[in-house]
């Protein structure tokens, strides 16, 4: 068993950042999937991969992992850069792009 250790960014669908404070500890799929030839599903025997376990910390999924034996990858999350912005500077004379409206 392999797992990958992350920490969720935030959705596309939201503006906040919700959901995006905990670790997650989720398996690889071990077996492919394979087409059900009646009703076109993909379907597999490897159950692991609907486990996902939410840790407060990345240290607390890592001892998870270590005590029960389980491989990992850790994927560390991007910092996230600000850029500060006004509204004022849509009408300002240094603007780099011409003014279209």
């Amino acid at each position: 068993m392999t797992a990958r250790i992350y920490k969720p960014s935030k959705t596309a669908m939201q503006s906040g950042r919700g959901k995006t404070e905990k670790w997650v500890l989720e398996f690889f799929p071990s077996s492919v999937t394979k087409r059900d030839p009646l009703m076109g599903w993909r379907s597999g025997s490897d159950t692991q991969k609907q486990v996902k376990i939410k840790f407060n910390s990345k240290e607390d999924a890592i001892r998870y992992a270590e005590e029960n034996s389980i491989k990992y990858s850790l994927s560390d999350p991007k910092e996230r850069r600000i850029k500060p912005k006004a509204y004022a500077d849509n009408f300002s004379f240094n603007r780099k792009e011409t003014w279209t409206h």
